[in-house]
């Protein structure tokens, strides 16, 4: 798998540009932090993230100067073989009640086997029961020397604010179109394939701003030996998107859900496309108020912003509706309607 294969490996290789600065500086300093909570959505980063910084503070060879491990010596080598003695992953989803956090606990007030902290990465830390997070909270307020606890979480509110209030937070935005190419070149280049830049462009405005869907996306097009752009575009379910747009603009309803039913046929995905729709409207409306100026399709102020609301409430539509193509029927027929009435 691409997105396991091609996992950062160094503080350089993290795609995620702010968390990864924010890294760097905390392994500059003279003296780390006992605890992180590493907030963000899936595929942004986190885990991985974690893994490097546990290489990072346990590695033999890293240069006094350089926050980077080597990622040759003994230590670096076994944490990535997830083998090494001092770091310790617990998965909060089916390790969550207090029984599993006082074994945690227990582990921590052990010294390092073989480096020089005790590492312990808990994913979905918002998963964790009352009792749990109470059980854990005077070992973050006194923690031995010798360890480090990082809680990773897909969902901060549900984290207790005594527990927030204990760590680090480092917040891993949402993976954006430019840093997801910046992943994606990486793996092409290291497998030796030539793809269009153009493709690796529409790959990663596909990827539900996850790095992680973003690599799992072009291994499939890749197995599946679909790397011309047409059947890019075919795959992920994206045809001809400008042209509705400029029916929309121009042409009556008529051809406007024409158009739509031929996209439902040749089964074409209606949650790509109203993503892409927005994005194009978006550009539009930026446009209109002299912000990243792009070619203006024939649509007024109020049009864009109208349209932009009618197919936000589609996308949300989606998750209910019995035939995928009614929410957006119904977005462009109000929409005529209300141009009409205008």
């Amino acid at each position: 798998m691409y997105y396991l294969t091609y996992r950062p490996k160094t503080i350089e290789e993290i795609d995620n540009s702010i968390p990864r600065e924010i890294i760097k500086k905390i392994l500059s300093a003279k003296s780390l932090p006992h605890a992180f909570l590493f907030v963000g959505q899936k595929g942004t980063g986190k885990t991985s993230t974690a893994r490097i910084f546990a290489k990072s503070v346990n590695c033999l060879k890293r240069a006094p100067s350089s926050v980077e491990p080597c990622n040759s010596c003994a230590n670096c080598k076994s944490i990535d073989h997830s083998s090494f003695p001092d770091v310790v992953e617990m998965d909060a989803a089916s390790n969550r009640g207090i029984n599993e956090v006082k074994n945690l606990i227990k582990e921590s007030s052990f010294l390092p086997i073989a480096g020089t902290y005790r590492v312990f990465i808990i994913d979905e830390a918002h998963m964790i029961t009352n009792d749990g997070f109470n059980a854990l909270l005077k070992t973050l307020e006194e923690p031995p020397a010798t360890v480090i606890f990082i809680l990773a979480t897909t969902n901060a509110e549900k984290i207790p604010k005594t527990i927030a209030s204990r760590c680090i937070s480092v917040v891993f935005g949402k993976a954006k179109k430019n840093e997801i190419i910046h992943m994606l070149d990486r793996i092409v280049k290291s497998e030796k394939l030539h793809i269009d830049t153009k493709i690796l462009d529409l790959i990663a405005s596909h990827s539900d701003n996850s790095f992680r869907d973003g690599a799992k996306l072009l291994e499939e097009l890749v197995i599946q030996k679909k790397l011309e752009y047409d059947q890019v575009q075919s795959y992920i379910g994206v045809r001809s998107k400008d042209n509705l747009l400029q029916i929309l603009s121009i042409k009556p309803l008529s051809a406007s859900l024409e158009w739509i039913s031929e996209f439902s046929q040749t089964g074409g995905s209606f949650k790509n496309l109203i993503e892409e729709l927005l994005s194009q409207l978006h550009m539009q409306l930026l446009s209109k108020h002299d912000i990243d100026k792009i070619e203006n399709i024939n649509l007024s102020l109020f049009e864009i912003t109208m349209l932009m609301k009618l197919l936000n409430e589609a996308y949300i539509n989606l998750r209910n509706t019995p035939i995928e193509s009614i929410p957006l029927e119904i977005a462009v027929v109000e929409f005529y309607n209300k141009k009409v009435s205008k």
